[in-house]
């Protein structure tokens, strides 16, 4: 029997626009995402990087544009929050106990919360147990050592976890541990 409920945030409540941030970057003149881009990323995912560093090491590949501009190209991946699935949030909520596990950083949380409202992001962060995000812990997807410590903190069995994620690699991550999980494959499910 399932106790616990871990959340992915991206295309699981939040929609992403993956498209819309390609093409800001591509009419900023970047077209194409680099190794040394994507290891940024994944710096500035887990808290060993700053907003300015990263936003710097993007810039080296975009002389001609400001860190605004960049910013915003960055940021173009923030789409809507259906309220249905705060609702759904809501009905869980006094049946198990629930956590949030994202691979983000702090300009996108931001953005979030600015795109939805603080109070409306206040009373979505309210029905979690406890949220991890990978610039805070230091660890992101799909590394063991972020699923064991959510698992150690909160003292939680992994046969008795469900893991909801929409990436294939934090799926077979999780169950390699023996968490249960359901991939939610975006446009065709939703929580």
């Amino acid at each position: 029997m399932i106790e616990a409920i871990i959340f992915d945030l991206g295309d699981v409540f939040l929609n992403l626009n993956h498209q819309a941030s390609a093409d800001a970057f591509k009419k900023l003149g970047l077209n194409a995402w680099t190794d040394d881009l994507k290891a940024a990323a994944i710096l500035f995912e887990t808290g060993k990087i700053d907003e300015l560093q990263f936003m710097e090491t993007i810039q080296k590949h975009l002389p001609n544009a400001n860190l605004v501009e960049i910013r915003e190209a960055w940021n173009a991946i923030i789409g809507d929050f259906p309220l249905e699935r705060l609702e759904f949030l809501e009905k869980l909520q006094n049946k198990y106990d629930i956590f949030l596990l994202s691979n983000t950083n702090p300009t996108h949380i931001d953005k979030f919360e600015h795109r939805v409202g603080l109070t409306f992001a206040r009373e979505f962060y309210a029905h979690f147990n406890k949220i991890y995000f990978s610039y805070e812990t230091k660890e992101r997807k799909p590394d063991a050592a972020v699923f064991n410590l959510i698992l150690k903190q909160n003292n939680l069995s992994p046969k008795k976890t469900l893991f909801v994620d929409d990436t294939i690699e934090h799926i077979e991550a999780a169950k390699a541990l023996g968490i249960n999980t359901w991939q939610i494959r975006v446009g065709q499910d939703d929580v």
